[in-house]
């Protein structure tokens, strides 16, 4: 059993990639981690199994982000079972290429509410479960002169809580390539300041824009290995830096409402087309 008084954060689309990253970056800090998985069960059990095999405390919780009911079923079950969150990290994704001439409405609308709905709406339940728990602090408190239920009042007024949205640096670098996708980023990345000014002052809201880190659907590892470079480092993206950027901004209190590029400057770097496809073309003319 974690500690009470342990921080708690609830990573979303843990299991893999980036997630996982973020998991043993956070548990390895000291936090509680909650990974949540949507179709991943067997790496999200692994990779909590081998947090707490480490003396980290760890959980894998499950919700169709897809789902509204899922998300609030999820936001439920972690504050009966383990209490408020002190950080989410919005970082599932469904990343399905189209373009604005050939967009398929209905996958469209699944890749809105899985990277901007489902984000939007973890975070607002997070907030209102911070806000009835000072509301009912501080209405104990006003009921009891006893001091302790005025300190109770007072810890849970100051606790700092932040949401971070994982976007793209696609972002700030714009081509029509995976044009959906890209919408419902740009979205969430206006969202960051809106949320945090909306959601203020129980919550904090951040951003993180990060470069090219993995293999993305039909990429080779040639063409991976020269995309990854085209930035002003010359080098891929760490998804540790990535990580450690959100356990930053996780526990930093004074920061909120913007969003921290982790890209070696690819956002700088502006192309035609996503990296992908003008490394495939480069490729094609080597070959030739």
């Amino acid at each position: 059993m974690a500690p009470m008084n342990q921080k708690k954060v609830l990573v979303t689309g843990g299991a893999m990639r980036l997630g996982a990253a973020l998991c043993e970056t956070f548990a390895k800090a000291g936090w509680q981690v909650l990974c949540h998985y949507r179709s991943g069960e067997a790496q999200a059990q692994a990779l909590c199994q081998s947090l707490r095999n480490q003396g980290l405390a760890a959980s894998a919780v499950h919700a169709d982000l897809s789902q509204t009911s899922d998300c609030i079923a999820m936001m439920a079950t972690i504050e009966r079972e383990h209490g408020l969150l002190d950080c989410l990290v919005n970082n599932a994704s469904l990343f399905i290429p189209d373009t604005g001439s050939d967009f398929d409405a209905a996958q469209a609308a699944a890749q809105l509410q899985v990277n901007l709905l489902a984000p939007l709406t973890l975070a607002k339940i997070m907030t209102n479960s911070i806000a009835n728990s000072v509301a009912d602090a501080t209405a104990k408190a006003g009921d009891s002169k006893d001091s302790k239920d005025g300190n109770d009042s007072k810890d849970a007024a100051a606790k700092d809580a932040c949401a971070i949205h994982i976007l793209d640096q696609k972002v700030y670098n714009l081509n029509p390539d995976y044009f959906s996708y890209t919408v419902s980023k740009l979205a969430l990345e206006r969202a960051v300041s809106l949320q945090a000014q909306s959601l203020a002052p129980h919550l904090r809201v951040c951003g993180v824009a990060p470069g090219l880190m993995y293999l993305s659907g039909p990429q080779s590892e040639d063409n991976f290995n020269l995309a990854a470079s085209a930035n002003l480092m010359r080098r891929p993206t760490d998804p540790l830096d990535v990580a450690r950027t959100c356990l930053f901004l996780a526990s930093t209190p004074s920061i909120t409402g913007t969003t921290v590029s982790v890209d070696n400057g690819q956002h700088l770097v502006p192309l035609p087309r996503d990296i992908m496809f003008v490394v495939e073309d480069l490729l094609k003319k080597h070959a030739l």
